[in-house]
């Protein structure tokens, strides 16, 4: 009877599949780029993380949008090292990493086609929504460096002890108030911004832990050759 009562329903950790986080990191990493260009491209407005570099794309087109996407992630890399009170190799790493998301932007903008009909920039926008959020949670669990702008909420949640659903909605919403600062004063006008960058603002935090949630169920997330199990903060 004993037995019988303890019988699991899910399967313990180490029978689950394994799922290796430089596979997780790279996906990640073209998942997410491929997502911030085809929110843009969909009209809905632009991701949150990505609306304060496009602002300054706007602002001063002189650098593309890829390279303000680096000039801002290292700003936040700083304000994270500024706060630890210490240099971190991961964080500079970190760097790396939003360096090559980055370069990913300025290609898929040459690239993907632009939609011309309401019904295919729903669907851009659906797919992008879907994609930044399945990114980001794969960032959340592959135990190495990540891009910036996905790490800074992470560490924040870390630092506070604030879940990170809260930490992400709002670094999201400070993201958009320095966007409609910056466009309202240098252009005029509001600009990259629309209903689809709102709507991700205030729902992405929560449904990136669903998703989250639901990987952690059924992989078990590992590193390395020796496929050591990434630990859970």
């Amino acid at each position: 009877m004993t037995t019988a009562n303890t019988i699991q329903t899910t399967r313990a950790p180490q029978a689950l599949p394994h799922f290796h986080g430089e596979l997780a990191l790279v996906v990640a990493v073209l998942i997410n780029s491929l997502g911030v260009v085809m929110m843009l491209d969909s009209g809905s407005g632009i991701s949150a993380i990505s609306s304060v570099p496009y602002a300054f794309n706007r602002v001063l087109p002189v650098l593309t949008l890829g390279t303000w996407t680096y000039i801002f992630q290292g700003a936040l890399i700083l304000w994270l090292m500024i706060q630890r009170k210490r240099f971190m190799i991961s964080y500079l790493l970190s760097f790396v990493v939003g360096f090559c998301f980055s370069e990913m932007l300025d290609v898929y903008e040459l690239f993907l086609p632009v939609p011309s009909g309401l019904a295919v920039r729903v669907v851009y926008f659906v797919v992008s929504y879907i994609l930044i959020s399945i990114g980001i949670a794969l960032s959340n669990r592959c135990g190495l460096p990540i891009v910036p702008t996905d790490l800074f909420p992470r560490e924040l949640s870390a630092l506070t002890g604030i879940p990170y659903s809260r930490i992400k909605i709002g670094f999201d919403a400070s993201c958009l108030i320095i966007t409609v600062l910056m466009t309202l004063i240098f252009l005029g006008n509001l600009d990259g911004l629309g209903i689809g960058t709102v709507l991700a603002a205030l729902t992405m935090g929560k449904v990136i832990g669903w998703i989250g949630e639901w990987m952690d169920k059924h992989f078990l997330f590992v590193v390395g050759r020796a496929g050591k199990p990434v630990s859970k903060n």
